[in-house]
């Protein structure tokens, strides 16, 4: 009898104890609940914030293309055969006011280049502008440059959400096609640095 109550005790322990260890696991489980709550209720509000932005980064490209007025601020550049490389944005860029156009390349960080800042800068009038948009809002912009060392097809193609755009300027006289991606700002608020005209 002894025996029988002690091993009842024993029992009674053992099922006390995995009782309590349930409720444990079970409290860290809802407390991962909350956390993973509290922490997506965070991310939604920070994705909201950046689709605000983005918004208003779209609505100020498209009036920064309207007026004539804007610089693309390349992040990325590819050349003629596919070679893609990563570029600083204050020295590539092509901009527009009003007439003047601006396409400077500088991929290098070590040699100056005739620009002075690692590659070549050709300014010129821009003509021929013409603008569209398709049925799901891309803007498309097209126009020709014409300057000292430079005579080039440009077009600027935007897609709605933000201000990325890419960028392919075609020699007229030649096959270097290059291509550029980056963000488009209004030309008042651009960074860029502008070397040397040819």
């Amino acid at each position: 009898m002894k025996k029988f109550v002690l091993l009842l005790m024993l029992v009674s322990v053992w099922v006390s104890g995995s009782a309590q260890n349930n409720e444990t696991l079970r409290d860290r489980i809802d407390r991962w609940k909350a956390d993973m709550a509290e922490f997506n209720a965070r991310r939604s509000g920070d994705d909201m914030q950046q689709a605000v932005m983005d918004t208003l980064s779209w609505m100020q490209a498209q009036k920064a293309l309207q007026d004539s007025s804007f610089v693309v601020e390349a992040e990325a550049v590819t050349f003629k055969y596919g070679n893609r490389i990563q570029v600083n944005s204050t020295t590539n860029f092509v901009s527009l006011d009003g007439d003047r156009a601006v396409i400077q390349i500088s991929p290098s960080y070590v040699h100056s280049g005739p620009n002075g800042v690692g590659g070549i800068t050709v300014e010129g009038i821009a003509s021929n502008l013409r603008m569209t948009t398709d049925k799901k809002g891309r803007v498309r912009l097209t126009m020709n440059v014409t300057g000292r060392g430079v005579n080039a097809s440009v077009s600027i193609s935007a897609t709605p959400g933000s201000n990325r755009v890419f960028v392919e300027v075609s020699p007229t006289f030649s096959s270097n096609t290059v291509r550029l991606e980056g963000n488009l700002v209004p030309f008042a608020h651009s960074t860029v640095f502008e070397g040397t005209s040819l």
